[in-house]
């Protein structure tokens, strides 16, 4: 059984991929070709942007944002101690620090309550993620900002809604990643930033392009975060079925809640949601040993993520310890994804379900016995 299934996709895909990856061979433009264009065009249609600036990488995505909303030393940016590193990495890179907001205790995205309190004069933008594969609770959270910039981290909800609209249009700008194992992804490292602002879009490109407006002439300071127009090409190839292949993670994930809910922790998507279920991911106790039960039924898992950042070395300048944001903390321990993609068969989400149950239950009348 696959976690991630890549194969199976690139095999009914083949056709449609070969043809657009021969086409880049044959022109031979693979640094900001003719693809490059075409997918910006695809993708601000798709999420109904006015703009679409496509990079090399989601990390670089929101460093291009960061950068263009002119993030400094001394700024704060406010997000969620539980995500990928990337997000809170990015923020300390530009030389601003860190402010970390607690999570909902069911969407594991930050809590719009807790975001007030943490709003200073020097906060300079915020940045939700959307965990997962859902969006976090945007309108609460940009209503509260006022005219604070809001970035969302949609590296892993593109194709996502909220309230009918598409992740990466809810806010000041949108970030996200066309990693291999995302829900839209290229072979290899590829983003995207969205915005409806015309002055962003235009230094966003800038930025992305050593700062550069025109050949040698650089207005501001930028680095080299151009998407290779090879992967470009393998994005356009593989939004032909997109649109299928987000149904089809949907009814994935919907079947798994309805196998898994009555005996472990499922996902919580609100109703105003849609989710692209980036990961399945339940909430377990004694998670080793059940990783351990599943891995020996040739169950693969994963966990994201098993530290919330202000518990990482690299975070440790912060000061900020154990119980600082409990939500995080406890989430840390206990979440665990499971395979999820949108070529997994009924059949194979019946044996993770039952495996996993089997499992669960033992381990809860284990610990009623040492009571």
């Amino acid at each position: 059984m696959e976690f991630i299934d890549l194969k199976t996709q690139y095999k009914d895909l083949k056709e449609t991929i070969d043809r657009r990856i021969a086409a880049v061979l044959h022109h031979g433009q693979f640094i900001m070709g003719p693809e490059i264009m075409e997918l910006e065009k695809e993708l601000a249609l798709r999420t109904g942007s006015n703009h679409c600036i496509a990079c090399a990488s989601g990390t670089d995505a929101l460093m291009i944002a960061l950068m263009a909303l002119e993030i400094r030393p001394g700024d704060e940016v406010i997000t969620s101690p539980f995500t990928f590193i990337a997000t809170a990495e990015m923020i300390a890179l530009v030389g601003a620090t860190p402010v970390f907001v607690d999570i909902e205790p069911d969407t594991y995205n930050l809590d719009p309550r807790l975001l007030r309190k943490a709003i200073t004069p020097k906060t300079k933008a915020i940045m939700p993620v959307s965990l997962y594969g859902q969006c976090a609770d945007i309108d609460a959270i940009n209503e509260i900002a006022g005219d604070i910039p809001v970035i969302e981290d949609a590296a892993q909800s593109f194709g996502a809604t909220y309230k009918g609209q598409q992740s990466c249009n809810l806010s000041t700008i949108g970030c996200t990643s066309f990693f291999p194992s995302k829900p839209l992804g290229c072979y290899g490292d590829g983003g995207a930033c969205f915005t409806n602002d015309d002055a962003l879009a235009r230094k966003m490109r800038q930025i992305r392009v050593h700062g550069q407006d025109r050949r040698y002439h650089h207005p501001v300071i930028g680095f080299n975060g151009r998407l290779d127009t090879l992967q470009a090409a393998i994005l356009l190839g593989k939004l032909t079925a997109f649109d299928g292949e987000v149904k089809k993670r949907a009814e994935v994930g919907a079947r798994y809640t309805e196998l898994l809910r009555k005996d472990v922790k499922t996902p919580t998507v609100p109703p105003h949601n849609t989710s692209v279920y980036a990961q399945y991911t339940v909430a377990v106790e004694n998670r080793v040993v059940v990783q351990q039960y599943l891995q020996q039924r040739g169950i693969p898992t994963a966990v994201h993520y098993p530290i919330s950042l202000h518990m990482q070395p690299a975070f440790a300048y912060l000061g900020l310890g154990k119980g600082s944001f409990p939500e995080s903390e406890h989430a840390a321990e206990r979440v665990l994804s499971l395979p999820m993609h949108p070529y997994l068969t009924a059949a194979d989400q019946l044996r993770v379900a039952n495996s996993l149950i089997e499992c669960s239950k033992a381990v809860v009348a284990e610990a009623a016995s040492r009571q």
